[in-house]
């Protein structure tokens, strides 16, 4: 047998595994990227008035009224992207959320410079994120998903 044989036989070989496990790894996948938004809107729950006070100190009007919306954002659709409800909506929501919350606070391009790395780090992170949410957006949460019609 040849290289190239060889190769072509492994690269099916994994290729059906991945296949046969898809509905597992989205879930897996959907779980990781949701968990943080979850934990994220249970603390800010605690932490409401200082999360209020974090939203007012770049400027944004309503503090207490954006706090609110980003608790129900970020448990809600967290949690519908968990369980698989409308995945897609979900994922978008939260994506649009990541990005949107990368640029107001993550901004590092206009931080001092003893914080610039740090929020540099924070805002690649965020974009990451929401680079794979938008992987859940074009190709939808998996079969493991509530309400999915099979």
């Amino acid at each position: 047998m040849t290289t190239a044989h060889n190769l072509q036989t492994s690269s099916n070989f994994i290729d059906n595994a991945f296949n046969s496990s898809a509905s597992t790894i989205a879930l897996i996948g959907r779980v990781l990227l949701a968990a943080m938004f979850v934990l994220a809107g249970i603390e800010k729950i605690s932490g409401f008035e200082g999360t209020a006070g974090y939203i007012a100190s770049v400027g944004l009007p309503f503090s207490e009224v954006l706090t609110v919306l980003t608790i129900a954002v970020e448990i809600g659709a967290g949690l519908a992207l968990i369980v698989g409800f409308q995945a897609r909506i979900a994922a978008l929501l939260l994506a649009g959320f990541t990005l949107a919350a990368s640029v107001l606070f993550h901004n590092y391009w206009a931080m001092p410079a003893e914080q610039a790395y740090v929020q540099q780090l924070m805002f690649m992170k965020n974009i990451s994120v929401a680079g794979g949410l938008l992987m859940i957006v074009a190709l939808g949460g998996g079969s493991f998903s509530l309400g999915r019609k099979n």
